[in-house]
């Protein structure tokens, strides 16, 4: 299994050090499953700034006229088609399931963890309260897989806060379940399988960016990350969500929210989640996860998202997989 990297060094005559020449550091990252690249930069201040959004405030704000709020997600949301679920809905613990207005794909779910949780900070986060949507939209997936035998290609994502891409500022998970794969899924699935388990066994053996495991699920930070933070989960045994039964869906619970409650401790409330699946078909395909942090929402606002990522498909981050795996290892110990 290879690591591929090329570190290179750009000159310039600084101006804050009176025209002295500078060297700075650059290292291309290729991803040792997708050949994806990243680019690692250093620079005198941070790429995303720290917290100064008041955010429980805005929280007030937007709450007042909210979907997914209270009473008014009875009356608001739309309801599932009866081959799907006889109630209407889904319902696990505190959180609800029911179709996305907006169709991405096919079959398409959102989950909120609770119409009573409109703030939800990620030190809030729980195992529980991620694990109870999980499994809403683990039945979702396996509802649809029996009343569809095309749709086979599932995906389990967030898009938490406005920055990373939701429409509302309620938090909750999305579903989709299509005939055809998103470009990244066709990617993954593309992988053998004993690649996977090679990429796993050297990460272990090495440890730079190995977390730990929650029992049956490996964590790890990104050789080459997708975006900010990034952290992989790779779930042996399992090709596609709908394949999780409940203990393995507390366990992702469990490993989501440590990591999400990490992202806070590092100054952070907005991120990404993408759980690949792929055709119950392809057993051997390992199930896999990615979460990144996001920029936080404040005034200016950057996105973290450039010209690299949108139109060269590379990400460009200056926090570093080894540094993370550090942070991350202690909340994951016994």
């Amino acid at each position: 299994m290879q690591f591929r990297s090329q570190r290179l060094s750009s000159r310039i005559l600084h101006p804050a050090r009176d025209f002295e020449a500078v060297e700075t550091p650059v290292e291309v990252r290729w991803d040792p499953l997708t050949g994806y690249s990243a680019r690692l930069v250093q620079g005198s201040s941070s790429l995303l700034a720290p917290p100064a959004f008041d955010l429980e405030a805005f929280a007030k704000e937007t709450q007042t006229s909210c979907p997914f709020c209270g009473e008014r997600i009875e009356s608001a949301t739309p309801k599932l088609p009866a081959d799907i679920s006889a109630n209407g809905r889904i319902k696990r613990g505190r959180a609800w399931l029911f179709p996305n207005l907006l169709t991405y794909t096919q079959y398409s779910a959102v989950a909120v963890y609770s119409p009573d949780l409109h703030y939800l900070p990620l030190q809030a986060m729980t195992p529980q309260l991620v694990a109870d949507n999980l499994a809403a939209h683990v039945e979702y997936i396996k509802a649809v897989m029996r009343a569809d035998g095309n749709a086979v290609w599932a995906s389990i994502n967030a898009n938490h806060m406005l920055p990373s891409g939701s429409s509302l500022f309620h938090p909750h998970l999305q579903s989709s379940v299509d005939p055809l794969p998103s470009t990244f899924q066709q990617m993954l699935a593309a992988i053998p399988g004993d690649r996977f388990r090679a990429y796993l066994d050297s990460e272990q053996k090495t440890g730079e960016r190995y977390i730990g495991s929650t029992d049956s699920i490996e964590w790890l930070a990104s050789f080459a990350p997708m975006g900010f933070n990034e952290v992989r989960a790779l779930i042996p045994g399992a090709n596609s969500p709908g394949d999780l039964a409940e203990d393995r869906v507390e366990e992702l619970g469990q490993g989501i929210a440590t990591i999400l409650n990490l992202y806070e401790d590092l100054g952070f409330q907005s991120f990404n989640i993408a759980l690949y699946g792929a055709p119950p078909s392809n057993r051997d395909y390992m199930l896999n996860l990615r979460m990144v942090c996001r920029s936080n929402l404040q005034s200016p606002y950057r996105s973290d998202v450039t010209y690299f990522e949108r139109l060269h498909w590379q990400a460009m981050v200056d926090t570093w997989p080894e540094e993370l795996a550090e942070k991350a290892r202690s909340k994951f110990a016994p």
